[in-house]
């Protein structure tokens, strides 16, 4: 890319919480596709290790840690009442929060997973207000109670976010490849309809996350290639799915929910510690693991047909994450050691030798069996495109981007996940950053090439039953 296209001017201030990985990628996309007014530009992070740099391009520094009793007095006097744009990439702040004040100046607001405040993922003692389930509620009952006003895009990055955008140029794929001529959707009841009609049982978010470097991981820190703190969380939470209507049978520690879409379920253990299997173009076969994301709920629930309570179609939905080698070392450090390193590390895209970020959807069940659909974006294509990222946090910061334009261009909007999105726009906005996007058609199945010296109890008539996909 030599020449950038400006998407769009943004009058006021402009706030951007948390200068980690993802921020510091965000940061230059916007000044390559936004015009905006440089001197108004603050970054609210507490940490000063990068106040200098920060300074040096020409920024506001705000050295302070959002919290329940200061944030609305902070972001008050930093934004202006219907003006500019609050973009959120911080841990350990309260999405909703930070959300409704950012409406009730009429301030656009984007960010990219629902974040409560600091300590509510390992204070709260009940492991269903601890779900990602929950946490959607709330930002759902939100929507519900205070419709349309100023845009705000909910969780809007790479998974959540681009994820949605894929799985439906993934249905337009299939059907396609299926002979069969159908315009693109334009409701969600066309778009579940599709799904349904198309024969899809279910989906992964398949991540294959092949980054390394040439130093070996220190014992006692956690290395990432994007924000150590964020995974650790999510990674504690319960292990999380969206549930299909196909499903032969029920995990015997799972839970239901009794209120909202119904669209989920639960199990009793940390999906950092729960493994399944799945498929991603590099390896094949492969094991992820079932951490918790905001798309498994809300992907479930956008493409359910009928009754929420008793629906007549939903697709199973879930993560199947195999992060870098030195992450999954890591995680095998901490859930062995039962303590979280102290040290956390994320590689650098100059420290990293080789590898890609293969993220995309796994559509199975279908006439086709399996099709995979995504971006294999390479470190060293991430290095050509952008600065200061590696390609796992490029595929981050370019579904913001996206989202950003998105939100000017339908300011009214109100409260948005990216499944209510014009995929098209947004794909085409961020498609530029995602390297090679691909369509790759697999037999696989979770029974194919089975061991079967042990004992083991499967679905053998559905081989993509969760029963068979749920490796431990």
């Amino acid at each position: 890319m030599t020449r950038f296209p400006v998407y769009g001017h943004i009058e006021g201030p402009v706030v951007l919480i948390g200068y980690g990985s993802v921020g510091r990628g965000t940061l230059p996309l916007i000044e390559r596709h936004f015009t905006f007014d440089r001197g108004r530009l603050t970054i609210v992070e507490p940490s000063t290790l990068r106040a200098d740099e920060i300074t040096a391009r020409g920024y506001r520094h705000a050295a302070v840690a959002l919290t329940p009793e200061n944030h609305r007095e902070v972001l008050a006097g930093l934004l202006e009442p219907g003006s500019g744009f609050c973009v959120n990439l911080s841990v350990d702040t309260s999405s909703l929060d930070l959300m409704r004040a950012c409406r009730e100046m009429g301030v656009p607001y984007i960010d990219t997973v629902v974040e409560p405040w600091a300590g509510y993922y390992f204070g709260t003692e009940d492991n269903a207000a601890r779900t990602n389930y929950a946490l959607r509620q709330m930002v759902r009952d939100e929507k519900a109670a205070n419709p349309g006003g100023s845009a705000a895009v909910s969780c809007c990055g790479a998974n959540p976010g681009m994820v949605s955008w894929l799985v439906k140029e993934a249905l337009l794929t299939l059907a396609r490849d299926l002979g069969r001529t159908v315009p693109a959707p334009v409701d969600r009841a066309g778009w579940a309809g599709l799904m349904c009609g198309l024969g899809v049982k279910g989906l992964h978010i398949a991540e294959r996350d092949t980054q390394v470097r040439a130093a070996p991981r220190p014992l006692g820190t956690f290395v990432n290639t994007w924000s150590v703190e964020g995974f650790i969380a999510e990674g504690f939470q319960p292990a999380e799915l969206g549930w299909g209507t196909f499903e032969p049978w029920f995990p015997p520690n799972a839970h239901r929910h009794a209120t909202g879409c119904r669209a989920g379920i639960w199990l009793e253990q940390p999906g950092a510690d729960t493994r399944v299997n799945t498929w991603c173009p590099t390896p094949g076969p492969q094991f992820g693991f079932l951490v918790t994301h905001n798309e498994a709920i809300s992907i479930a629930n956008y493409y359910t047909v009928g009754d929420p309570a008793a629906p007549g179609y939903r697709p199973t939905c879930h993560y199947a994450y195999h992060p870098c080698d030195d992450a999954v070392l890591s995680l095998h450090e901490m859930f062995g050691s039962n303590s979280i390193q102290q040290r956390h590390h994320i590689l650098d895209v100059d420290e990293i030798a080789s590898g890609i970020d293969e993220l995309g959807v796994l559509l199975y069940g279908h006439a086709k069996n399996a099709l995979w659909y995504g971006s294999r974006l390479s470190n060293d294509a991430a290095r050509r495109l952008a600065p200061d990222q590696n390609a796992t946090a490029l595929q981050v910061s370019s579904a913001v981007l996206a989202g950003m334009v998105w939100a000017l261009e339908n300011p009214g909007a109100g409260i948005v996940e990216t499944d209510e999105m014009d995929h098209a726009r947004c794909l085409e906005v961020q498609r530029p950053y995602l390297g090679p996007v691909e369509a790759h058609y697999t037999d696989w199945t979770p029974l194919s090439d089975r061991q079967s010296q042990f004992p083991e109890e499967v679905v053998a008539e559905e081989p993509w039953a969760f029963r068979n996909v749920l490796a431990g």
